[in-house]
């Protein structure tokens, strides 16, 4: 059985780092193990398995990631807001590529329920609030945020973007302007004919 504690959580964030270093996809606990010069048997005392370890990377990215957001957050509203959301998502995925994967890990419904992916749509949707957007556009813009944001990240990781101007910074400017344009200006819902 696994167990909960200091020990554990040193596991879990040697793994992270471990991911960081040779990809979330590689992580795994006989490779963890390698890496801290143990027993493969030994990690089964802190995770059941391999998708344990994953899952508990990703939480722990999820937390780490919530943390940032929420202190570059902090007395900003409106478009100042977008963007240091934005931006802490970006250097976060700058400086931990692998938990920034591990982030996006499928979870099963109840770990997702506990996770502080929670805090982050609560983020989300506090920026919208000074956009006046009510739902379903609410969820709309919550959705396409996340989706610019892990796209161009993920591009940009992959070197999409590294060999034409303008740079990368530059574009990831303008797009920033243009999501503030739309959420200010935000399409009145499609009335049923």
């Amino acid at each position: 059985m696994a167990k909960a504690g200091p020990a554990a959580e040193r596991v879990v964030r040697a793994g992270a780092e471990l991911a960081d270093e040779i990809g979330f996809e590689y992580v795994t606990p006989s490779e963890l193990a390698r890496r801290l010069g143990v027993r493969t048997a030994s990690l089964y005392s802190h995770v059941k398995n391999a998708h344990d370890l994953k899952t508990k990377i990703a939480l722990l990215a999820l937390e780490e990631l919530a943390d940032r957001a929420s202190t570059a957050l902090a007395g900003r509203a409106g478009r100042d807001a977008l963007t240091a959301f934005a931006d802490a998502y970006r250097d976060y995925a700058y400086e931990h590529p692998g938990r920034f994967t591990a982030a996006r890990f499928r979870l099963d419904p109840e770990a997702a329920a506990a996770s502080a992916g929670v805090r982050h749509a609560r983020m989300m949707r506090a920026i919208l609030r000074g956009y006046d957007l009510a739902e379903p556009q609410q969820t709309h813009a919550v959705r396409l945020l996340g989706s610019v944001f892990n796209g161009y990240v993920g591009l940009e990781a992959a070197g999409g973007f590294s060999h034409s101007a303008p740079s990368s910074q530059e574009s990831w400017t303008e797009i920033l302007n243009a999501l503030d344009a739309l959420l200010r200006n935000w399409p009145a819902p499609a009335v049923p004919g």
